[in-house]
């Protein structure tokens, strides 16, 4: 005979859920390389950083952005760094930047944004595995129907961490200050708030150890300055709340890794307030160790293997 569990004792099993299981010990590394800031504009930069973490043991590299906003948004451009992601030793993801297409422009100087990001939707964001020739298996966005658009927002696992890209530009997550222009911003951060919800209950129902966000735009960082005639809205203001909140119902520990540098150039190091995180790559690729071991689970290694 079937039996069905009284209502209590569900919501207590989807409690303890929430709790991260004793997994196998895990001690391994992953880098983010920040294009945008990687020494000025050309494929030099990226072609440098890429065979640096080929050189290393890492188990990925997540390349934010593959071109500075200096330089063109034609097709060409783009297949160039694409071959160049797709020749890495490495499992490479690529996460959006704000330099791959916000500043981009059509023969007439308008804004050719929209098209230059769905563009890079088709160009970059179409397989099921990662670039590189370590393939790993990615889930995107794109599978629910409604985000049908949002291929950018991928995931993916190695051990008992959760890893994921949101797409969040640099530059204030692409909020304009003038009326009615805001379409792409209001319906991105729809999609990136439910994207949100399913990883945080996703790690939940695995007990995973950690998530770990890749973004282009610091959602932790200084609110924009207000001038003397208008007050400029903060477009990281919801997503950092989302974070927070999600953050503070989970278990684990959550590390959001950003492309922005730190002003002072001091070497980059975690930010924490509680189990939530945030790191940006500063001017060299930064490379992260996870090591249960350590007391937050993650650490930042420098060119000399130093943990800081």
């Amino acid at each position: 005979m079937t039996r069905f569990l009284p209502t209590a004792l569900l919501a207590v099993a989807a409690a303890l859920a929430a709790w991260p299981a004793s997994a196998a010990p895990q001690d391994f590394a992953f880098g983010m390389i920040s294009h945008a800031f990687a020494g000025g504009s050309g494929e030099d930069p990226l072609r440098r950083a890429i065979a640096e973490t080929d050189a290393d043991n890492l188990a990925f590299v997540v390349v934010n952005g593959i071109k500075s906003p200096s330089e063109p948004c034609d097709d060409a451009l783009y297949s160039q760094r694409h071959d160049i992601l797709s020749h890495a030793q490495n499992g490479v993801i690529m996460s959006l930047a704000a330099s791959d297409w916000i500043s981009c422009r059509d023969h007439e100087q308008r804004s050719d944004a929209i098209e230059r990001l769905a563009r890079m939707r088709e160009l970059f964001y179409t397989g099921e595995f990662s670039f590189g020739a370590s393939k790993l298996p990615l889930l995107r966005q794109s599978l629910t129907a409604k985000f049908r658009s949002y291929a950018e927002n991928s995931r993916w696992e190695v051990g008992n961490v959760l890893f994921a890209t949101v797409n969040l530009p640099a530059g204030n997550n692409h909020f304009l200050l003038d009326g009615g222009r805001n379409n792409e911003f209001e319906d991105r951060l729809i999609a990136n708030r439910n994207w949100l919800q399913h990883l945080f209950a996703f790690a939940a129902l695995k007990k995973s150890a950690a998530i770990v966000f890749f973004t282009d735009g610091n959602p932790f960082g200084s609110p924009p300055k207000r001038s003397f005639f208008r007050t400029q809205r903060d477009g990281f203001a919801e997503m950092r709340r989302t974070f927070s909140d999600l953050a503070g119902k989970y278990r684990g520990r959550v590390l959001v890794v950003h492309g922005e540098t730190m002003k002072n150039k001091a070497p980059p190091h975690i930010l924490w307030s509680g189990n939530l995180g945030s790191v940006g790559t500063g001017e060299r690729w930064l490379k992260i160790v996870v090591d249960d071991h350590l007391p937050q689970l993650f650490a930042v290694a420098d060119a000399d293997g130093e943990r800081r």
